[in-house]
């Protein structure tokens, strides 16, 4: 947190954020239908892998009506809405790889998905507010919050995979909620001088934290790096920074020029943003424009609490002056286990992206390829970046050093 004489209005409270006390930053509860008039569009959306099987989506979104978007009410129509365009349009995109894109996406998408993307202050892209924030639900609605029992509203080619991505990536934004809630309590607590409250607001972030990192480690269970890099990574690209479509993509009867949106990051998501900014986490140059851009692709509510916890009074300042052994130590171990946590993900990025794209490498440098297909077909511009455009390993090794930085060593014993 930036020292700032404009913070957020005291006390820090998340319900100004449309942050769930439950639920976090994932969208509670998300339709699974919208309106009978919107049928055309939940009917092809429903069917998008068997249609990019079957090389017949983009046939399909051709002849697909035009329909208004006046009629859709609710933040939740909006949200069933705008993931059902967003996969409609990473499947036209997409349907025949990197080599065969299309330049412009036909106006009986392009008019709706602008509008509604307006509404709701998103980009007209795939972002990780709609595969994952608002694509999920139980099947047994009494049922607990694990892998046997969510599934996907709509879904991508990659199978099981897909599933397994998506809701692990669920999973970890779940397990960071008593983290979330406890942030005002940092706020609010340096704010008010009060060193308990700040202890013990640390240390549920601290054990929400880990959480996350075990709740990473079932992507290992769940996908198929074969799968993540050779399907289902396409699908989750954009129309910026990325070779295969260098000029963006033209919104047709919305804008004449091409408009470049980066494909789904993990960088989309809150959570580390929201917990480097209370940690005074800086980033270098380059990957702290990367992060900031990022926020672009977040529900506004969202990006707003980020920046009202960045306009906070620092709490790493508040640390150092209080110069207690108890209070360091709690700091401490909330910056360790976001280092572990990065760490981690830096472990998972290497086996579902940099080892497939050696091994993808040297399949095509012998000529092979039928026994391990799905790897071969991966996009090559993609080798070395991430579906939002970065260049992937250098990026989270960059920002996982940032991180080291905001260390404390403990303050010297009193004579």
């Amino acid at each position: 947190m930036a020292s700032s004489n404009t913070g957020p209005k005291l006390p820090f409270s998340l319900d100004r954020y449309h942050v769930s006390e439950e639920y976090g930053f994932v969208l509670p509860h998300p339709l699974a239908e919208l309106p009978p008039y919107y049928q055309p569009w939940m009917d092809i959306a429903r069917q998008v892998t068997d249609l990019i099987h079957d090389r017949t989506l983009r046939s399909y979104i051709q002849q697909m009506p035009l329909l208004d978007t006046r009629f859709l009410k609710s933040h939740r129509e909006l949200r069933l809405a705008h993931l059902a365009l967003s996969v409609m349009t990473m499947g036209y995109v997409w349907q025949e790889g990197e080599s065969a894109t299309v330049k412009v996406l036909p106006r009986n998408l392009a008019v709706p998905y602008w509008e509604v993307s307006q509404h709701l202050g998103l980009p007209p892209i795939l972002t990780h507010a709609d595969g994952v924030l608002a694509n999920w639900r139980k099947r047994d609605p009494e049922g607990p919050f694990d892998m046997e029992n969510l599934e996907l509203l709509l879904t991508l080619p990659g199978g099981e995979s897909v599933r397994g991505f998506f809701m692990v990536t669920l999973l970890v934004e779940l397990a960071a909620v008593p983290g979330i809630k406890a942030i005002p309590a940092v706020i609010n607590g340096v704010h008010a001088g009060d060193d308990g409250a700040v202890m013990g607001a640390l240390e549920d972030i601290a054990r929400a934290l880990c959480s996350m990192t075990e709740a990473l480690r079932l992507m290992h269970t769940y996908v198929d790096p074969a799968v993540f890099y050779g399907i289902m990574r396409i699908y989750l690209s954009g129309w910026k920074d990325n070779p295969s479509m260098a000029e963006g993509l033209v919104y047709d009867g919305v804008q004449a020029e091409p408009v470049q949106f980066s494909g789904g990051s993990a960088a989309q998501s809150s959570l580390l943003h929201c917990f480097d900014e209370l940690l005074g986490v800086s980033h270098e140059l380059q990957s702290g424009a990367f992060l900031t851009r990022m926020r672009d692709y977040m529900p506004p509510a969202h990006k707003r609490m980020i920046q009202d916890i960045s306009s906070s009074p620092s709490l790493r300042d508040f640390v150092v002056a209080r110069d207690s052994a108890p209070l360091t130590v709690v700091f401490q171990h909330c910056v360790s286990e976001l280092l572990a946590l990065r760490s981690y993900h830096i472990n998972v990025v290497s086996r579902y992206i940099t080892i497939p794209a050696a091994r993808a490498r040297q399949l095509r440098a012998q000529g092979e390829g039928r026994e391990e297909e799905t790897l071969t077909k991966a996009p090559t511009a993609l080798e070395e970046r991430g579906t939002g455009g970065s260049g992937i390993m250098s990026f989270l090794k960059t920002i996982r050093d940032r991180t080291k930085e905001v260390s404390l060593s403990l303050p010297a014993p009193q004579e």
